[in-house]
């Protein structure tokens, strides 16, 4: 059985942007892989390293999250990245195998780097090791289990290719220990925002989370873009450049064909069909909803889950380092 690796950061609760990009193919996937789901708490600090509390907040957030959705602990392992010491020791290793210009020309990083500049300014006196050394910590994590696929969002694709560089280059000076990881992407990687954006971010502010109530959901589908060109509530319109009709494709509302034929023919309001898809997605939420008010009502099932899950990880990484030591001549007292 192969092996899967994938996770995200606790930064604050997900949405339905991570749900319909990866969270849903992880859920599927699960069944036929080896599956490892990491709260990257680590990898959180870099940016937030002056909060350690709102990290370790949303530790049990992202683990809700991941539960109500369908993360079956009995089929993942769901660990806190912090407490596999492995993954440090190997993202050491890793730092000698790729140049500071090549951290710097990764595209992934580039963006974000520029996103930081438009932000706070000039930025180069204030970068990080930890930040430009994240694509570094990401290989690790991965390695770490031996991962062969790593479902990821568009925007993780640099990392992944830098990833399979630096275990190539590994097996290359140390003979062969690790699988080249593949990236897969979901058939919805990148998912749009309420805004029309063309991603749905918690910085943006253009999301619906997993968690938000019927009243909260409502008033943010009101707020959601479309067709600029409709001014009348029996206008003509695009449903392509609108958002409302995105989403109900999103959630595969079965009345899809009415709604796009209803709208093109001016026979649909926007604000009708606001309400719908509103009503459409808190269906939608529901059973995930309802899962996290079992998880919720019960903290010691998620102390338990996580910490069966960081076990069984931790026992794989071992096994993994062992060969790893060996192979770099490191294993001086198991001679």
């Amino acid at each position: 059985m192969k092996t899967i690796l994938t996770g995200d950061r606790p930064t604050g609760k997900l949405h339905l942007g991570h749900y319909f990009g990866s969270l849903e193919n992880r859920v599927k996937m699960q069944y036929d892989y080896d599956t490892y789901i990491l709260i990257a708490d680590v990898q959180a600090l870099t940016d937030n390293f002056n909060n350690p509390e709102k990290v370790r907040e949303n530790v049990r957030e992202l683990a809700l999250d991941y539960l109500s959705v369908g993360i079956d602990p009995k089929q993942s392992h769901i660990y806190i990245q912090s407490l596999v010491p492995q993954t440090a020791e190997l993202t050491v290793y890793f730092s000698n195998l790729v140049s500071v210009p090549r951290l710097f020309r990764n595209p992934t990083t580039k963006f974000e780097l520029t996103q930081k500049q438009e932000l706070f300014g000039n930025t180069g006196e204030s970068i990080t090791y930890g930040f430009l050394g994240y694509p570094v910590s990401q290989a690790a994590d991965i390695a770490t289990v031996n991962g062969n696929i790593v479902p990821v969002g568009e925007d993780q694709l640099p990392h992944i290719e830098q990833a399979r560089e630096i275990v190539r280059k590994f097996n290359n000076i140390y003979g062969d220990t690790f699988n080249e990881p593949e990236a897969v992407l979901s058939d919805n990687p990148r998912i749009k925002g309420l805004d029309g954006s063309e991603k749905m971010s918690k910085s943006l502010n253009n999301c619906i989370y997993l968690s938000d109530d019927d009243e909260t959901i409502t008033k943010k589908v009101m707020t959601a873009v479309t067709d600029p060109n409709k001014i009348r509530k029996d206008d003509p319109a695009n449903p392509e450049v609108c958002m409302v009709y995105y989403y109900h494709k999103l959630i595969k509302n079965p009345n899809i064909s009415t709604v796009c034929t209803e709208c093109r023919n001016g026979e649909r309001g926007c604000v009708f069909c606001k309400k719908e898809l509103a009503r459409n997605i808190i269906e939608f939420l529901k059973p995930i909803q309802e899962r996290r008010k079992y998880y919720e009502e019960r903290p010691e099932e998620i102390e338990r889950i996580l910490k069966e899950g960081t076990e069984a990880t931790r026992k794989k990484a071992e096994e993994i380092m062992k060969r790893v030591r060996e192979n770099m001549k490191l294993n001086y007292f198991d001679e």
